[in-house]
């Protein structure tokens, strides 16, 4: 009876064995202790529960070993001071003075391929009186059910400022959903030029398809949350953050700056299966409506107009003709 107790205790204490395991392995712990580190957690967890007495005593043990990971996780910092890529080596931030705000190092890539590109920056002002416009992108790249979301705020002289919420990236590292939950990027808002962010996607990165959409929201509102963003900005380049999977991305980011703005929004599971929040928005009547959700969704993809676009400098505006509600 004993035995059975205590393997009972360990199979629900599973998910925890198993963050703790992979949080170890994660780790910034050097190469191979962060691998032996792991091992040992877990041998000693289920050895806890094989050996001990009784299953309270494996569970008072395991609880004890769980929570040296979890300080151990928790007291790991972020920090803006790595070898990073080049295209994220420059962090952006705003001077807001009331209406007016300067835009520092807003990014405009100049790619060849998605890897051969010159890095370039320029700095710019915006009138928030000039704001006249948001638009979402949706970039799906494999699942239907999953997208990275980017918002883009227009304003009349014909300008657009992008930002997309990503990992900032050492050199020699490459993304990894996995490694999102464990503290192994930091979060990073790129605001650029759409030439940059959105090209990037349409003409050089292969299997991506791109969707544009109008957002039908007050600009009052609009104006609060792209100030909201650019503080969040500041507040990166002063205070590093993690990117966590899933409570600290590009949609949930999004969310976080907007909701705030917007006290009768509802949650709703495609806030985090995030490919159909085109679909979620459909439905509240912040997308266009004069077309069936279906017959938009076909008219937003944009790549088509973007490589013929490419390298023009109208590029923001040529992506935008023909679309439903521009």
């Amino acid at each position: 009876m004993r035995v059975w107790r205590s393997l009972i205790a360990l199979f629900l204490v599973l998910p925890f064995l198993g963050w703790g395991g992979m949080a170890l392995f994660f780790s910034s712990l050097p190469s191979p202790l962060s691998l032996l580190m792991a091992i040992a957690f877990v041998l000693a967890s289920i050895g806890a529960f094989v050996l001990a007495r009784t299953w309270e005593k494996a569970l008072i043990t395991f609880a004890f070993l769980f929570s040296g990971v979890l300080v151990f996780f928790l007291l790991t910092k972020p920090s803006n001071e790595r070898n990073w890529q080049s295209d994220v080596a420059v962090l952006p931030w705003a001077d807001i003075r009331v209406n007016l705000i300067i835009v520092h190092n807003v990014r405009n890539c100049d790619y060849n391929t998605e890897t051969d590109f010159t890095v370039k920056h320029y700095d710019r002002t915006y009138d928030l009186n000039q704001l006249q416009s948001v638009d979402m992108f949706l970039v799906y790249w494999g699942s239907p059910n999953i997208a990275h979301t980017m918002l883009s705020f227009g304003f009349k002289d014909g300008s657009y400022l992008c930002f997309s919420i990503e990992t900032r990236k050492e050199v020699g590292e490459a993304y990894s959903a996995i490694k999102g939950f464990f503290q192994q990027f930091e979060l990073t808002y790129i605001v650029a030029d759409e030439r940059d962010v959105v090209r990037l996607r349409t003409n050089y990165r292969i299997g991506e398809d791109v969707y544009l959409y109008r957002l039908k929201v007050p600009m009052e509102m609009a104006r609060k949350v792209l100030l909201d963003y650019l503080r969040e900005v500041n507040e990166l380049k002063a205070h590093p953050q993690w990117y966590r999977g899933i409570l600290t991305n590009c949609t949930t980011s999004i969310l976080r700056h907007t909701m705030q703005f917007n006290p009768n929004i509802r949650y709703d599971w495609r806030m985090i299966v995030n490919g159909h929040l085109d679909e979620m928005l459909y439905e509240r009547g912040t997308l266009d409506t004069a077309l069936p959700f279906a017959e938009l969704k076909k008219k937003s993809l944009i790549n088509p107009q973007a490589k013929a676009a490419d390298k023009d400098k109208d590029f923001p505006r040529l992506i935008r003709i023909g679309l439903p509600g521009m």
